[in-house]
């Protein structure tokens, strides 16, 4: 991944240095930096500071807080493609003795195992993590809030568990793994869980008066796994393009998509504001763009991580204050001010490479009894089938080797759809998890489920 400081135009320049300016005045933070990728490049970095001519670069690092989840979850999910673990699991199977081993390892990604929010008191991001030595310190005499698998609640210590997991099966420290799966491949070369020099101070704001006082930096020890690291805007941001496009020596496409997928039940406020988590990874719709990534806090630090697969756009944001700052927000605004002020021009439409007469033939209208539906081919050999106007099930469609095609998304997702021909070779209907579609509404050619009327359609006598 490249840089380029000319990357915007300069309108675009200076809304997003305003944006970022009003944000760390009004949320009185003594440091703000941040970045902005477009199509795996940085094209924009900026930064605000209450020292005069210390503004921070791409290279200082800020503790990240719960972005530290998504790597996390990264290591669990080399683990499974790697066959050593399925997330239907429970993790009694490969971790034993918590006490908790019923949940199902999904459930500890997602955060829909039940478990608490904290592990008891002392508040564990003040205090040592000597103080928790033993996963049972951890989630205490109590680690359950809420029915295992029914909505989902927000859980450090089931974060713990996935680390004390990574470790279990590759027999080695968290932190240890980590680098050597997924930082060195990525070339994120200054993210840590410990801070190196260049780094920030954390400090937290006086509410009412503009006064300071330090943080402590604390080793949170077993649950590092859970918010631990230390990074920069510029590894964070080859964080963003591999979690937008994947990468073979860490994780596949489909891996990455899988965790941007909604996985978690939702509770009514999340559902009612467009917000949902994946595996490791938040999502929310804002302004009518589903951004993906995660937010992170430890106190004296606030950090942004949102990215815009769809615009081909991701941000970073990194403070050194405990609070006052909406991070992710903040992110996501940086995408925003450069997908509308500079929307992606789409690759010119290009005719496919070759047609298969055979499946150019079930190409357009059909009938699910008397709803239309169009069948159209895709340029990636794939198909979509949607409703000809309003709204209504829809889909793509992924052609097997078989000839048939497995769905890719909403109703119709993990279904099967084919073409029944008849014995002369001709179409006689599309078969969708037992669905007909016919090329007429109720054709009486075809073999509609309980039969057509003979006498076929008729008006009303007045």
């Amino acid at each position: 991944m490249t840089s380029s400081s000319e990357g915007l135009l300069a309108p675009t320049r200076r809304a997003l240095l305003r944006r970022i300016a009003v944000a760390q005045a009004e949320g009185r933070a003594p440091s703000l930096v941040a970045c902005v990728v477009r199509d795996g490049e940085v094209v924009w970095s900026g930064a605000r500071s209450c020292v005069a001519g210390h503004a921070p670069d791409d290279n200082v690092q800020y503790r990240i807080g719960s972005i530290t989840k998504t790597f996390t979850a990264v290591l669990v999910m080399r683990l499974r493609d790697e066959g050593l673990l399925d997330l239907g699991d429970p993790l009694e199977k490969h971790l034993k003795a918590t006490g908790v081993g019923e949940v199902t390892i999904a459930e500890l990604l997602t955060h829909s195992a039940g478990l608490a929010a904290e592990s008891p008191a002392p508040w564990w991001e003040r205090t040592p993590g000597s103080l928790r030595p033993d996963l049972a310190d951890v989630l205490g005499d109590q680690p359950f809030k809420h029915p295992t698998g029914r909505r989902h609640h927000y859980s450090n210590p089931g974060f713990t568990l996935l680390g004390a997991l990574v470790e279990e099966l590759r027999g080695a420290p968290w932190e240890d793994v980590l680098r050597q799966e997924v930082l060195e491949p990525l070339g994120l070369h200054r993210t840590s869980g410990q801070p190196q020099a260049p780094h920030a101070g954390g400090w937290a704001v006086h509410p009412w008066a503009d006064a300071l006082l330090p943080e402590p930096v604390e080793d949170l020890g077993r649950m590092a796994p859970a918010g631990q690291l230390w990074s920069t805007t510029a590894d964070l941001a080859r964080f963003a393009v591999f979690l937008a496009r994947g990468d073979d020596r860490v994780l596949s496409a489909a891996s990455v998509l899988e965790m941007r997928t909604p996985a978690s039940p939702s509770e009514l406020a999340d559902v009612a504001t467009g917000g949902a988590y994946g595996l490791g990874m938040q999502l929310q719709l804002m302004g009518g763009r589903m951004i993906v990534g995660h937010s992170g806090s430890l106190p004296g630090f606030l950090a942004g991580l949102a990215i815009s697969v769809e615009d081909g756009l991701a941000a970073v944001t990194l403070a050194n204050c405990t609070s006052g700052l909406p991070i992710w927000g903040l992110a996501a605004d940086l995408v925003r001010i450069v997908a509308e002020a500079e929307p992606t021009i789409p690759e010119p439409w290009r005719p496919l490479p070759e047609v298969d007469q055979a499946v150019l033939e079930l190409t357009g209208p059909w009938y699910w009894g008397t709803g239309a539906v169009a069948l159209r081919l895709t340029a990636d050999g794939g198909a979509t089938l949607g409703p000809l106007s309003g709204q209504g099930r829809a889909s793509r469609f992924r052609v097997r080797d078989d000839g048939s095609w497995l769905g890719l998304e909403g109703y119709y997702a993990g279904e099967t759809l084919r073409a029944v021909r008849r014995p002369d070779g001709s179409v006689s209907h599309l078969d969708l998890g037992s669905f007909v579609f016919t090329r007429q509404p109720y054709d009486p050619e075809a073999e509609v489920p309980g039969g057509v009327d003979p006498e076929g359609w008729r008006g009303l006598p007045q």
